[in-house]
């Protein structure tokens, strides 16, 4: 099967959305050797990263050559350069479509955050937002969702044919599937019991939650928090709050960037991951922990409880006290903790595991030809 796919975040992003799209071509190439991967994008940024992606097998990379190029092209004419590949489906993996397509047609929709926490977005990006949203559900023959909580919304808010809106798990970097291959970072220069946050530091994920549970805690078991993110004004507040309280010593916001290998490392020695988010399309960094035996705490609503399985703790983001009671339950009993981390990483290893992410996609692909 010849697929072509909008691979501008696999080329350009790296994080989120170009994570999902490396992720998804990685599994499908793993899984299913035949397929054919065309990946156009308008640019890219070279990396080590990237680079793996112009010469691997089974993959092509599509860039314009004409006058027209950037966005414009992927919105407006990129259509015609796919025509001339004559691919069997076209994916669009980050939530929008280009104009004119004329074979059949899937879209990943990640989120729909920015109907749900408007004042996190500027207006304009918004309605852009909005407007691509409707065109890729309008005109997909298939809408796919990253949970089951996404797909849910996307029916409410675009009106979409539930027939037509599947679920498909956003997959994880192969690295934690697997043992080893993990790589202390530089700033932790000795070892000490910890507890983790991984995401961007924005008021949806709630990391100033996590700082004021931590503030309840009993004082034997304050342990510090590793919050692994960069954000702009939510995070400057966090700062702010963290010393007017004097708790430098026990948040630790590292300021540079980990690698997946460092990010193992964390996930592997962290005693808890704390991540009481009020919205998540999908959740990937709770997979990410169980994945890697670390007990989880998140929030129970949207797609979290999905993420999380059965054997992680779920809480109201919004209750410090909850936050911070399931925290001390955690951090004080080391059987419970061992506990959560075997069971629900045998739940993750089923419910996500890359081979059966890759034949959920595959099943999709081939009822669209």
């Amino acid at each position: 099967m010849r697929i072509a796919f909008d691979a501008k975040r696999l080329y350009n992003n790296f994080t989120g959305l170009g994570n999902h799209s490396r992720t998804t071509i990685d599994i499908l190439r793993e899984f299913y050797p035949e397929t054919e991967c065309l990946l156009f994008t308008p640019h890219i940024k070279e990396s080590a990263v990237t680079s793996s992606y112009l010469d691997r097998d089974g993959c092509r990379t599509i860039m314009p050559h004409g006058v027209v190029r950037g966005g414009l092209w992927r919105t407006f004419f990129m259509s015609s350069d796919i025509r001339k590949e004559k691919p069997d489906i076209f994916h669009g993996l980050s939530n929008e479509l280009p104009t004119g397509l004329d074979i059949p047609s899937a879209v990943t929709i990640h989120d729909v955050a920015f109907r749900t926490f408007k004042d996190m977005y500027h207006w304009n990006d918004r309605i852009t937002y909005d407007l691509k949203w409707k065109h890729a559900c309008r005109w997909a023959d298939m809408i796919i969702a990253i949970s089951e909580s996404t797909r849910k919304d996307i029916i409410s808010f675009y009106d979409a044919d539930p027939d037509k809106v599947c679920t498909v798990y956003q997959p994880v970097n192969r690295l934690f599937y697997s043992d080893g291959g993990e790589k202390r970072p530089d700033f932790l220069t000795e070892d000490f019991p910890y507890m983790l946050y991984v995401g961007s530091i924005n008021s949806r994920k709630n990391l100033m939650g996590i700082v004021k549970a931590m503030e309840l805690l009993p004082s034997d078991l304050r342990i510090p928090l590793i919050a692994i993110g960069d954000g702009r004004r939510y995070k400057q507040e966090v700062l702010e709050y963290v010393s007017s309280r004097n708790l430098e010593r026990s948040i630790i916001l590292p300021g540079q960037k980990v690698d997946m290998q460092e990010l193992k490392y964390l996930y592997s020695h962290a005693r808890l991951f704390v991540y009481p988010s009020f919205y998540e399309g999908f959740g990937l960094p709770v997979v990410e922990a169980m994945l890697c035996r670390c007990p989880v705490i998140t929030s129970n609503v949207s797609s979290l409880p999905e993420a999380a399985g059965p054997h992680s703790l779920t809480v109201n983001p919004g209750s410090i006290e909850e936050i911070s009671d399931c925290m001390a339950r955690v951090l004080a009993d080391g059987e419970l903790r061992s506990g959560m981390a075997d069971r629900s990483h045998e739940y993750a290893m089923n419910r996500f595991h890359p081979r059966k992410l890759a034949g959920d996609l595959m099943d999709i692909y081939k009822k669209m030809r």
